[in-house]
Order: structure tokens, then C-alpha cells, then sequence
């Protein structure tokens, strides 16, 4: 990321020079919506994330300028105010703040400027990466680092929890805190134990296609959250021992299935069938065969899109394009409801696919999709 105008703009605001932290937004190649359902998930950091640059100011006050913003760009609060901002931007940053108190860390006023490249709305996680860089720049710079990281991320997920209003697993802020360069985690989301499995397919390319709508979980994701613990509610009435969709089959589900709505059991069921996805596409990259990883990410898409109900007509037409031209594997990607899809193609037919999604998605919907061919990189850092 160039960070040239991030510098010049912090100067012009603050008059002076800080420190600069970058935190990355993320894919995930298979496991939706079964972090906060204590499953795997499969993700990893990208090279588009947030950078900002950083300074204490010697007060209680944080200021904070958001490059990338028109509305309300320049934001204060007081690290004493009791309630948070009004812009739901500085929620982000304000929960961050409010969480590593609680964690026993002493913060005083900064100065911040942000700026990002990773596109809002795009399922790629950009709230993520904005709460991780700023969970890692403030435990820099007042805690010396002593927090770890995976609590950094589990501040993440808080801060969306208690400021922000979305029940959210902790896929996202894990991945950008703890991402590795050519690697992809999976991630146990029970357990939360991890282990860093190399990518890098040869012969073939991760591309994510922007269908353009952008996408809000609040309610709608909340909503799901909430069928998945219904069953989970009555299975554990019935069965006893289940936490999470993850300590349920699908005999538990059947046998509970006249107390629940034919929403909330077709979305159970949905987590239950991507449970056993995500360990497929495990056995299958550890033996290369990426061809069953993509037959899996095409199930994971219907699934999302027919019994989770988080797709979109303009997700599902990119889809289905995508298995026109012979794509190995696509679905969407992230919460739903918009965003992109992401897409395993072969070297071979990347340019033709690419062309060709671009002409009949502006054909279908008057809109050219944005095109990210993403790269695998590093989590949290400082820069300089």
C-alpha cells in the first residue's frame, strides 16, 4: 500500500509525523457462517487491508481522520466518554479502545489518520481489519505488546459485540491479526486451536469478483444467529451435550425438527453440511486435489444462497457465470447479501473468465464488477 498521501494528510492535520500500522482484510476460501457455530473456517490474510498512521498527543482526547470518507471525516472523543460516537465509523475504534481498558491496559489520547484499500462492503472484511489495526498500533505503543494476539482479535470481535451491534465470530479479526504470507488457517472455532496450511496452487489463481451491492449484516445476520441457537436450544433440551451446531449431527436435528421453523432448520442444516465441507477441502488440498476443493465451494455457495438465505440475485448470477466458463470453484464470500464472489480458476481460462464476467454482468445489471486477483500476505504489523 502507497502511504504517501496517508503521511501528507496526517501532517497537514496534526503538524507533525507518527507511526504507520497496516492490518489486512481476508478471504475465506469454505466455511461460512460456522465460526460463531463453533466450526472450522478456512481463511486468510490478503495484501488490501487498512493502514493508519498514529501519535500520541499527550491529552485524553482521541482525533481521528478518516481519509476515505466524505461524510464525517473528522471524528473526537474523549477516552472518559461514557457513550460512544455517532459515527458508526468511530465505534470501531472507540470499542477498541473501551476493550483494551478492560484488558487492564492504561491508554492515553492519539492522534490517528486511517485510510484502507480493501473495498468496503465487499466481504472482505474491512471492519476487521480497521478494529486489528488499531488493537495492535494502541498495544504497541501503551502496552509494550504484552497483550497477545489472539486476544487482540478476541477484542476485535467484543468491540463488534458491544459497540457495533453485530453477534460476529472471530474468523475475521483472527485472520487479520494472525495471517501468514502463502498461507491459509483453519481455524477450530470451539477450541480455537489453528494450523497454517501452505497455498499456493500451482496452475491456478484466487480471484474475487465485486458484484458491487453493498452488503450490512446487523439484523439479518443476528437473525440467523439466532435460528442456529434455537436448535441448538432444543437439541440440548432433548440430547444434553450441545453447546453449538458443532456438537450436533444431523439425526439431533431431525429429531428436533417439528419444534423449529422451516427457516431455522434449513439454516441449522445448512451448518451442519459445511461443517463436514470445510474437512473435505482439508483432506483435499493436503492431496492436491483442487478440483473436489472447488465441486465444495459450488455446494457452499447454494447452500449459503438456497437454506442460509444470505445470497443475492446479482452473488448468484456471477455464480452461475463462474461455472459457464468452466470456473473450478466459486461462491460468495463473507457474511452474504452482497460483496464478492471468490473464484478458483485455472491459469488458463483466468483472462477468459474475467472478460467474460465483466460483459454479461454489465449486460444483466448495468454495472462493471470490480476484479481483485488477491495475493496471500501477513497479518498486523508496523511499517515504519
Amino acid at each position: 500500500m502507497d502511504t504517501t498521501t496517508l503521511r501528507n494528510r496526517f501532517r497537514q492535520q496534526f503538524g507533525t509525523s507518527g507511526d504507520l500500522y497496516f492490518s489486512p482484510g481476508r478471504i475465506n476460501l469454505i466455511g461460512e457462517h460456522t465460526d460463531y457455530n463453533g466450526g472450522f473456517v478456512f481463511p486468510g490474510a490478503v495484501d488490501k487491508g487498512v493502514a493508519i498512521e498514529i501519535y500520541r498527543n499527550g491529552s485524553r482526547k482521541v482525533c481521528l481522520l478518516a481519509l476515505d470518507r466524505d461524510d464525517v471525516p473528522y471524528v473526537e472523543f474523549s477516552l472518559d466518554d461514557k457513550e460512544k460516537p455517532a459515527q458508526h465509523w468511530a465505534c470501531y475504534i472507540f470499542g477498541v479502545c473501551k476493550e483494551l481498558e478492560k484488558r487492564g491496559v492504561t491508554l492515553g489520547g492519539f492522534n490517528a489518520a486511517i485510510t484502507g484499500d480493501v473495498p468496503l462492503g465487499a466481504g472482505m472484511s474491512s471492519s476487521a481489519a480497521l478494529e486489528s489495526v488499531f488493537a495492535f498500533a494502541l498495544n504497541t505503543m501503551f502496552a509494550d505488546g504484552r497483550v497477545d494476539k489472539f486476544e487482540l482479535a478476541k477484542i476485535g470481535q467484543a468491540t463488534e459485540h458491544n459497540y457495533c451491534g453485530v453477534k460476529c465470530g472471530i474468523m475475521d479479526q483472527f485472520a487479520s491479526v494472525m495471517g501468514r504470507e502463502g498461507c491459509l488457517i483453519r481455524l477450530d472455532c470451539r477450541s480455537l486451536e489453528y494450523e497454517y496450511f501452505p497455498f499456493d496452487p500451482k496452475g491456478y489463481k484466487l480471484v474475487l469478483v465485486n458484484s458491487g451491492v453493498k452488503h450490512s449484516l446487523g439484523n439479518e445476520y443476528n437473525e440467523r444467529r439466532e435460528s442456529c441457537e434455537k436448535a441448538v436450544a432444543l437439541m440440548n433440551e432433548q440430547f444434553g451435550g450441545v453447546e453449538t451446531l458443532r456438537d450436533a449431527n444431523y439425526q439431533m436435528l431431525d429429531a428436533v425438527k417439528g419444534g423449529l421453523t422451516d427457516d431455522d432448520y434449513r439454516r441449522a442444516k445448512y451448518v451442519l453440511d459445511e461443517k463436514e465441507r470445510v474437512l473435505a477441502v482439508c483432506d483435499a488440498l493436503n492431496e492436491g486435489k483442487y478440483e473436489l476443493v472447488g465441486q465444495k465451494m459450488y455446494e457452499t455457495h447454494w447452500g449459503l444462497s438456497r437454506d442460509y438465505t444470505v445470497s443475492c440475485p446479482e452473488l448468484d448470477f456471477l455464480v452461475e457465470t463462474a461455472q459457464e466458463c468452466g470456473v473450478t470453484g466459486s461462491r460468495i464470500m463473507g457474511g452474504g447479501f452482497g460483496g464478492c464472489t471468490i473464484n478458483l480458476v485455472r491459469e488458463t481460462i483466468a483472462d477468459k473468465f474475467i472478460s467474460k464476467v465483466k460483459r454479461e454482468y454489465a449486460r444483466k445489471f448495468g454495472i462493471i464488477p470490480e476484479i481483485y486477483q488477491v495475493v496471500i500476505g501477513d497479518g498486523s504489523r508496523k511499517l515504519q
